[in-house]
This record gives structure tokens, C-alpha cells and sequence, in this order.
């Protein structure tokens, strides 16, 4: 099966700082000095001359045309003129505290609030802004027609894989959720054709995840990947490459910014799937809310 992604170069969906920073990790180190300088001020990058940039990013002009190159741009006036392109769209935080969405040492509370807002707000805005529909329609394609869905995650993605597998289940799909790479692989070996494997991993070198969709590719299950890196190894294992577009900064490690694009991501698949049966779609929501309403205060149950 031809595997379904867009990663290709020319007008990026999302524009074109999202792709950069989607491709950095598979940046040589000084290709990253100059992709970093360039995420971090466009409109400051698009002013400088290739001598400038490259002067700034403590490297040689012909790594800054070998960067242009690897994001796809025939060479330095091409970026030039992209990233002023994309300096002129960007919106800005109305709080000038917030710009760069990083957070300083001795913030108070306010600026916190303000900055991870706005993180969290650009997140989900540039996820769905290059989220590809006609991947998008393979993926609920291959969940509608599955006999079987496994979902996989570990960590924070864990989380997210578990939410996919609440969401499928409540519409009548049969999905599982496996959080113990064990019982994972043990799973993933009994899949088959018809079935889907679905694995979440931010950064695309969760190991676990690579191994469990291998196990299942190999068994002729389709595989499905969410991923913020669209040239990570878990995309080599994958049927269809979903990507979001989360740039966490300071506390990356809480993955904040990460999880809220994934379960955009996660919200747009589960939808896709109940509106191809919006009947079925209905009744099985109507019958889980049912099913739980005597456990909710105020509907019916007397209080202790």
C-alpha cells in the first residue's frame, strides 16, 4: 500500500514556518542552527543576506543553501521571499509578553496564563491549517471499514490514544487501547487485513510505537501514524502519516502545546468516522449516555 502523507515542499499547507519546524529534527545540526533562527523571527531572517544569516547561525553560506534545499527552496532568495511572505501573515500575540511563546524565568502567573494560551491556541490553529483531508479520508476510510482497531501511545500520547479508544468505542467501533508495550505487541501479532493499527508518538521516536505498528504492518494490518515529524521513524512503518503542528518551548517535557494538537487531530477522525453512519452514530451515544446518566448528580440520584 502507497503510503498517504504530504510532506512535499512548494505552497506547505499551514505555511511555511510549520514546515520547518516539523522537519528540524532531520536537520544536520548546523542545517538546525539556521532552521531555529528562522522559526524563531522570520520577518528578522528574511532581512538578512545569506552572509548575515549564516554569520548568525555560527556556519558557512553553503550550509544555509544546503538548509534552503532540505525545505524544499531552490535556494537563499526563494527562502527570503517565502519568509517574508509569512512575516506578513503571522498573527501576534496582543500581549507583546507573550511573543516568541516561550516562557521567561520569574514570569508571573499572568504572563504564564497568557503565553500557554496563546501556545495552545497557535497549536491547534496550525494543526488544522495543514491537516491533508484527502489523508484525513483514508485514515476514516480504513476505521470505517475495520474490523478491529488497536490504538497505541505511550506517555502524554498515551493519553491521547486512550481518549481515541473512549471515542470509537461509544460509537459502536471496536477498539482497543493497549498502554504496556507487551500486551501491546501481543495484540498487534494477532491483527490482520481489514484491521487498523493506530500509533501516536509527538516526536516519531517513541520506540515502542515503531515496534508494535511494525508487528502489525507485518501481519497486513493497516498502519496509521500521528506524528509532529513528518521524516521520524515511526513514519517509515506507516501506511498513512498524520501530522500535527505543536511547538512546545520551556516545559516541552509536560507536553502541553503537543496533546492539545493531537487530540484536534484525534476529535477530527472520530467525527469523520459517526458521519459516515450518522444513525448508528447517534443511537450508540444516545445508549452510552443512558447508560451512565443514574451516576450523575441531578438526574435522578437521590444525594447521600
Amino acid at each position: 500500500m502507497a503510503k498517504s502523507s504530504k510532506i512535499s515542499a512548494g505552497r506547505e499547507p499551514g505555511g511555511l514556518i510549520v514546515h520547518i519546524s516539523g522537519l528540524l529534527p532531520s536537520l544536520s545540526p548546523a542545517e538546525q542552527r539556521v532552521a531555529r533562527l528562522v522559526v524563531a523571527d522570520p520577518a528578522e531572517a528574511a532581512r538578512r543576506t545569506i552572509t548575515d544569516l549564516a554569520t548568525a547561525a555560527e556556519t558557512s553560506e553553503a550550509t544555509v543553501i544546503r538548509f534552503c534545499r532540505s525545505v524544499g527552496m531552490d535556494g537563499y532568495p526563494q527562502l527570503r521571499i517565502r519568509l517574508a511572505a509569512e512575516a506578513a501573515r503571522r498573527v501576534e500575540p496582543l500581549d507583546a509578553r507573550v511573543v516568541g511563546g516561550d516562557i521567561p524565568p520569574g514570569a508571573d502567573l499572568a504572563q504564564i496564563i497568557a503565553t500557554i494560551a496563546f501556545n495552545d491556541a497557535r497549536a491547534v490553529e496550525e494543526t488544522a491549517e495543514q491537516l491533508d483531508p484527502v489523508v484525513c479520508g483514508h485514515v476514516v476510510d480504513a476505521i470505517v471499514g475495520a474490523g478491529r482497531i488497536d490504538i497505541y501511545g505511550a506517555g502524554a500520547s498515551g493519553f491521547v490514544a486512550s481518549d481515541f479508544q473512549q471515542k470509537l468505542h461509544r460509537i459502536g467501533r471496536t477498539a482497543f487501547y493497549f498502554p504496556d508495550v507487551h500486551t501491546a505487541l501481543t495484540s498487534a501479532a494477532l491483527l490482520g487485513r481489514g484491521d487498523v493499527a493506530v500509533g501516536i508518538s509527538h516526536t516519531g521516536t517513541t520506540s515502542d510505537v515503531v515496534e508494535v505498528l511494525e508487528q502489525a504492518r507485518t501481519r497486513g494490518a493497516t498502519t496509521v501514524v500521528l506524528t509532529n515529524f513528518p521524516r521520524s521513524p515511526v513514519t517509515e512503518v506507516a501506511d498513512h502519516v498524520l501530522t500535527t503542528a505543536a511547538r512546545e518551548t520551556t516545559y516541552r517535557s509536560g507536553a502541553t502545546a503537543s496533546r492539545l494538537a493531537q487530540l484536534t487531530v484525534v476529535d477530527c477522525l472520530f467525527v469523520g468516522v459517526a458521519a459516515r453512519n450518522r444513525p448508528r452514530a447517534r443511537k450508540a451515544l444516545e445508549a452510552t449516555a443512558e447508560a451512565v446518566r443514574s451516576h450523575r448528580l441531578g438526574s435522578g440520584r437521590r444525594r447521600a
